[in-house]
């Protein structure tokens, strides 16, 4: 009976380590013959290449690790190999430590001999895998790219461009092809040019201007990008107007302070002397508001819902020209500057306001230190600006006509009495609103261009 008790002590210890070799062996089989993928992660895979571009995504195997990463163009026949690279393995039955690789291959289409047009781009990864006759799974991508080398072509349809500092103009050019992104580059400013005014959809208008602080030495250009990321510049002929501004003082009284500055909801961290409130408000709210104005101002429709010369507030005189100087005395001391880039008009107290001109309303709300406001789109990025409203009589998106009462002069905001303050802006800089209550200044410089290169369209 003893013996019988041995024999099966030694079977089980015989049997134990073969089973667990046998289960070894089943793990080892599973792990190696795993099913998964390799997974391509793609930053953006471009449909159209240019001169100078890099492909760039991300390959990963979390199991048996990453064995072979492919990359290749094939064009009329010729295959060219931008990447092979091999991974090794980790022992004879292991697979790779390697599990994530950030790739990234510059694509030079005129190095590496493809002309342009359409090519193919293959992409193919392994893994360690035994699947398949040990060869691993594989992800294989194809997709047809274009390849285009050559930047898109500015012609310039308007001859002279003279613009005053602080003023506005319009160019007229046809592109050899739709780009992404095109217009006027002022300085460090840039004016996006738009189609929609001619049928030719090639054929763009851009409307760009100065700013009051831009002298005559400032560069201007047009420039394309098309959609393949190639870039164009082109010169224009044109000429800066030099002009001189305004200065004007202003005292901050204690009263006015006492009188405005509940109407602003002033933080008082580091702020507990009326006159560093009204500084917060003067300066920081005051940058605050131009940031939310060139919001809205991004977004302008391509229809010119205006024509001929912009309205101004009947029976009003100038109380402040626009781009003057200011400097703010409290108590005789200096406390600020800043410049007031609109023309402050005065009649009588909560007067009616009219729309300038025909458009759509962009913006109706308070807004700072501008408070009650109303912005027009009169398209292709031409705005009116309307400030310190005791009332408004429009609302968003609503569609205006030129004399259309809009609202009510007031002191909302930091007015110290009651007026209107208006601006004119092209995109995001304010400019001189009296060039666009000028009948033959707008002949002269947008309407006319328009109609000779209506004239000149084949």
């Amino acid at each position: 009976m003893q013996k019988k008790k041995d024999k099966t002590v030694r079977r089980r210890i015989i049997l134990l380590p073969l089973l667990l070799l046998a289960i070894w062996v089943a793990w080892q089989l599973t792990v190696r013959f795993e099913g998964g993928e390799p997974a391509l992660h793609f930053k953006d895979l471009p449909s159209i290449v240019s001169s100078n571009q890099t492909l760039s995504f991300t390959v990963t195997d979390s199991n048996s690790g990453l064995r072979k990463i492919w990359v290749a163009v094939l064009q009329e026949g010729k295959e060219t190999v931008l990447l092979e690279k091999e991974f090794p393995q980790k022992g004879f039955l292991g697979g790779s430590d390697v599990k994530e690789v950030p790739i990234e291959i510059p694509l030079e289409p005129k190095k590496i001999g493809i002309t342009d047009g359409e090519a193919m781009l293959r992409i193919s990864v392994r893994d360690y895998s035994w699947r398949k006759w040990w060869r691993g799974n594989i992800a294989y991508i194809e997709k047809t790219i274009g390849i285009d080398t050559h930047p898109a072509q500015i012609e310039v349809l308007t001859n002279a461009h003279n613009v005053a500092q602080g003023g506005a103009g319009l160019i007229v050019y046809r592109l050899s092809e739709t780009c992404s992104k095109n217009g006027v580059v002022v300085g460090d400013n840039y004016f996006p040019g738009m189609s929609g005014y001619f049928q030719d959809s090639l054929m763009m208008v851009c409307l760009f201007a100065l700013r009051h602080d831009q002298g005559a030495d400032t560069p201007l250009s047009l420039v394309a990008v098309d959609e393949a990321g190639n870039q164009s510049k082109a010169g224009f002929y044109y000429h800066i107007l030099k002009k001189r501004f305004k200065t004007d003082s202003i005292n901050i009284s204690d009263r006015f302070l006492d009188m405005k500055l509940p109407e602003f909801d002033v933080a008082d961290d580091g702020a507990n002397t009326a006159v560093e409130k009204f500084l917060k408000v003067n300066r920081e709210m005051r940058a605050k508001n131009y940031d939310s104005i060139v919001r809205v101002t991004n977004h302008t429709d391509n229809v010119m819902y205006w024509k001929g010369a912009f309205g101004r507030l009947p029976g009003s005189a100038n109380r402040a020209t626009y781009a003057e100087a200011r400097t703010y005395y409290h108590n005789g001391k200096t406390i600020d500057h800043q410049t007031h880039l609109g023309i402050d008009l005065a009649s009588v107290a909560h007067s009616p306001v009219p729309a300038a001109n025909a458009g759509r309303v962009a913006f109706a709300g308070q807004l700072g230190i501008y408070g009650n406001t109303v912005i027009i789109d009169h398209g292709f990025g031409l705005f009116s600006l309307y400030s310190h409203l005791s009332s408004m009589s429009v609302q968003e998106e609503q569609m205006v006509e030129k004399d259309g009462i809009i609202g009510r002069t007031g002191t909302t905001g930091m007015a110290g009495g009651d007026h209107l303050h208006f601006s004119i802006l092209v995109h995001n800089t304010f400019v001189n609103p009296v060039e666009w209550w000028d009948a033959a200044w707008i002949d002269n410089n947008i309407t006319s261009k328009l109609t000779q290169s209506i004239v000149g369209t084949p």
